[in-house]
């Protein structure tokens, strides 16, 4: 069972105007470096395929299911005095972890299963966090607080990180026995329920996913997994959050949203992805099933569907004619699927802020429907409660930036007794010409990274 926790002292508001920076004495890979923390209850790493990854440990103050994101953060300042201009976006601050379920809270309206176990909105605050740059091969700790004192917090972290003791990698299989929780025969019969919902004219689509559970294998934790997905098939927005008694492990592709100080104020730009094609079993076939997406008439108009939803919902916070698309539908490869991935754009009005726009368009339209709050219906029907699952891991700093992932190709871990209980879903949307054998292989290809990692042998000990 996990150990108490020792609760952190009062919160009070964190003062973006001290900070001090101490530059590590050599580059270092995260994933290596969260694993000295990996049982460490609120320990977390966000890793980018490119640009900044993050770890952070020891929270000076956390909240769940309290909307109150500013008590947290303080006053924030586009370029707070002690910043690393060339540093990386977020030199500190908050990281929250938003439950699909959080939806309901926000539109109470909104009909979604209730009782999964996890909070719908955790935020913590971390009064210090490493960041590294691969590709510069960087690395700096960064302390922020309300006095030079509080915000030298930055050093001893380093110092923690670089003496702590790196656990070797697992090369074993880390889960035997997984588990459907919703069959193909099950899965399939949904999704023609749903098509002749769209038909009768309910919805445009809705997205339906099902679920794989297991445990795992004696002496495996949650880090073992992430740790073999980032050297496998590392995605843009992969995580690992430590909670007490649960865990987060994901290798998600997609942005939800991403806020940056610009020309006239806050820039809010979201990425919903819709279509997906497998990857190839040779260069040739898997250059035939991008072209096949990239055409796909239903594909497109799926990712049309969707972008319209994500234009209206930023148009609730952002100045009026500033919300474009700048690109639609454009092909991605990632490592098991081709996906269609769009680009949706709005300067913030005047008295919004990035948390404005992240609960304005909360939970993310990818993984809803059109419109929105009956396909949320549709798939409260189908499904189980959520929890974090297409819910959002996100940061947001002392500048008044903030970068959220859609938590996609996520797996929830639980301990008990017996060890770790996992599961991971899969979804795609579903459409009017939605062919139901179709959607539910899609599922399983979307799901394949994960099952890899955990059902096959390392195949090399690098990380």
């Amino acid at each position: 069972m996990p150990s108490p926790v020792p609760s952190p002292p009062p919160t009070a508001a964190l003062n973006p105007l001290a900070c001090v920076t101490v530059r590590a004495t050599a580059w270092a890979d995260p994933v290596a470096v969260g694993a000295a923390f990996a049982d460490e209850a609120y320990g977390c790493v966000l890793l980018s395929a490119e640009g900044w990854s993050y770890v952070l440990r020891r929270p000076d103050a956390r909240t769940e299911d309290s909307l109150d994101l500013g008590r947290l953060l303080g006053p924030s300042a586009p370029r707070p005095p002690g910043s690393v201009a060339d540093g990386p976006p977020f030199q500190g601050g908050v990281v929250g972890l938003a439950g699909y379920e959080l939806g309901a809270r926000l539109e109470p309206t909104a009909p979604q299963a209730r009782g999964g176990g996890w909070p719908d909105l955790t935020l913590l605050r971390y009064p210090a966090l490493l960041a590294f740059h691969a590709d510069r091969r960087r690395a700096m700790a960064i302390g922020r607080g309300p006095d030079p004192r509080a915000a030298a917090a930055a050093a001893p972290f380093a110092r923690s990180w670089r003496d702590a003791p790196r656990p070797p990698p697992r090369r074993n299989v880390l889960a035997t026995a997984i588990e459907l929780s919703v069959t193909d025969d099950a899965h399939a019969a949904a999704v023609a329920q749903t098509v002749e919902r769209i038909a009768a004219g309910e919805i445009f689509q809705a997205n339906l996913a099902r679920g794989w559970c297991g445990r795992l294998e004696a002496g495996v934790g949650p880090y073992d997994l992430f740790r073999r997905l980032a050297a496998t098939s590392v995605a843009g927005y992969a995580a690992w959050l430590r909670l007490p008694g649960r865990a987060l492990v994901s290798n998600s592709p997609e942005r939800f949203l991403s806020v940056r100080c610009g020309e006239g104020g806050l820039w809010a730009e979201t990425w919903p992805i819709k279509g997906t094609r497998p990857r190839g079993a040779d260069p040739a076939s898997d250059a035939a099933l991008a072209a096949e997406l990239a055409a796909s008439e239903k594909d497109r108009a799926e990712n049309l569907m969707i972008v319209d939803l994500m234009r209206n919902d930023l148009a609730r916070v952002a100045a009026t004619g500033t919300v474009t698309v700048p690109e639609f539908a454009a092909l991605r490869t990632y490592a098991n699927v081709h996906h269609l991935v769009s680009t949706v754009r709005a300067r913030l009005a005047a008295g919004r802020d990035a948390w404005d726009a992240f609960l304005a368009a909360f939970p993310p339209g990818s993984v809803t429907g059109a419109p929105k709050l009956q396909a949320m219906r549709v798939i409260a029907h189908h499904e189980p409660p959520r929890g974090p699952y297409c819910g959002s891991l996100f940061w947001a700093g002392t500048d008044g930036a903030l970068e959220a992932s859609v938590l996609i190709r996520t797996v929830t871990l639980t301990e008990n007794p017996a060890g770790w209980a996992f599961e991971a879903r899969a979804g795609g949307g579903v459409v009017a010409d939605s062919d139901p054998i179709a959607e539910t292989e899609e599922t399983t290809a979307k799901i394949g990274a994960i099952l890899k990692a955990l059902t096959e042998p390392a195949a090399d000990a690098c990380r």
